[in-house]
């Protein structure tokens, strides 16, 4: 749960928000308060507005809430919608009741007013600020505020409110500045939550969509952290691994001084390790099936395209106990493994008797099995 401190901070800059709204539909009420300069250049009222009508009990509740009573103002809010339901000011008024409740803390329940006023007046100027308020309140609940139960204590989740938040903000208004703040706010979001999935598909729609953004190193750098840690291990699906690779290497052609100051070469050979063994993995299951013919096609593999990787090494460990159990076929197409062993081992080649893969599995690294008992001869 955030500290008081942040929950302070966060009311601000929400009242700030209002209070930037209230000077702003000040002048749309222009027409009812007009002013003139007179001959040493001070303004002087020459209208003054009908405290009856709309745009002054509007304009009022403004004020209200602009001198910090909030109960006050959404009280005004609340009578100006009731009497007049089909006014032209019906989305002014929502936005400074929905402003209300947030400087009352209750920005959940101002969610609604804000949510009216972006899916009934979005031809309105008050369709972009109600924008704001929710980017503002998601972003809030993205960092860990909780929702009121029942109006009182914080411990609701609010995560699920915060990812669709965003969401929308970044379908109502493309291509703006406010919906690039949400596209890196929601990424953010999955990346911290450790939906590396979601937090990776998110930083690469940003890259798309907004490709002159500031931020497009950080997501960059993200993206490649998403695919990196979504590898669980070599039993696992390695598609991240070679996305990483592809944009580590886009990164080096692009903004090199970036991939020195993070180290790409040291990530490179960490992704072709983790690649090898990827491989290497792949093939004792095979020969835990008793394929030795698909260990072998991917041992091969391992040997071209990962020659100097640890489990090329600990596959020319066990390669001689494969060898006998393949076809000659196979064996004509195979690669020097005998060349290999001793030139990156230093192990000379001892041929291994095997009955079948079963007795393979029981090899340990760097050991050699037993011959088989011999057959005894009765007389």
């Amino acid at each position: 749960m955030l500290s008081a401190e942040t929950l302070r901070v966060i009311r601000g800059v929400l009242w700030t928000l209002g209070a930037f709204a209230f000077l702003q539909g000040s002048a749309a009420f222009a027409q009812s308060e007009q002013y003139v300069l007179d001959q040493l250049d001070r303004w002087e009222k020459t209208a003054e507005a009908d405290p009856a009508s709309e745009e002054a009990q509007l304009l009022n509740a403004r004020r209200t809430l602009a001198l910090g009573e909030a109960s006050r103002a959404k009280n005004l809010a609340n009578a100006f919608i009731e009497r007049y339901p089909l006014s032209r000011w019906r989305a002014d008024a929502l936005l400074v009741r929905g402003d209300a409740e947030v400087a009352l803390g209750d920005e959940y329940k101002g969610l609604f007013d804000f949510e009216e006023i972006c899916r009934r007046y979005s031809a309105t100027e008050t369709f972009i600020p109600a924008l704001e308020r929710e980017f503002e309140i998601a972003k809030a609940y993205a960092h860990g505020l909780k929702k009121r139960f029942f109006g009182t204590i914080r411990f609701l989740s609010s995560h699920d409110d915060a990812e669709e938040l965003l969401i929308r903000v970044q379908e109502r208004l493309p291509g703006s500045q406010l919906a690039e703040q949400a596209g890196m706010e929601l990424a953010d979001f999955y990346f911290r939550e450790r939906d590396l999935q979601l937090a990776a598909e998110a930083y690469k729609l940003f890259l798309e969509n907004y490709p002159r953004s500031p931020q497009i190193p950080k997501a960059r750098l993200r993206l490649i952290y998403a695919y990196l840690s979504g590898f669980k291990g070599p039993q696992y699906d390695a598609s991240g691994l070679l996305e990483a690779r592809g944009r580590l290497r886009t990164l080096q052609a692009i903004e090199p001084s970036l991939a020195d100051q993070v180290g790409v070469d040291g990530i490179l050979i960490r992704i072709e390790e983790s690649e090898a063994a990827k491989i290497l993995s792949t093939a004792n299951w095979y020969l835990e099936i008793d394929d030795p013919i698909s260990a072998e096609l991917f041992i091969r593999r391992l040997v071209l395209r990962h020659p100097t990787s640890l489990a090329t090494l600990e596959a020319l460990r066990i390669v001689p106990g494969i060898l006998p159990l393949l076809p000659k076929s196979i064996l004509t197409s195979a690669p020097d493994y005998k060349s290999l062993r001793e030139k990156l081992l230093g192990i000379p080649w001892e041929a291994i008797e095997l009955k079948s893969p079963a007795d393979l599995r029981e090899l340990e690294v760097g050991t050699t099995l037993p011959p088989p008992p011999k057959e005894e001869v009765k007389p």
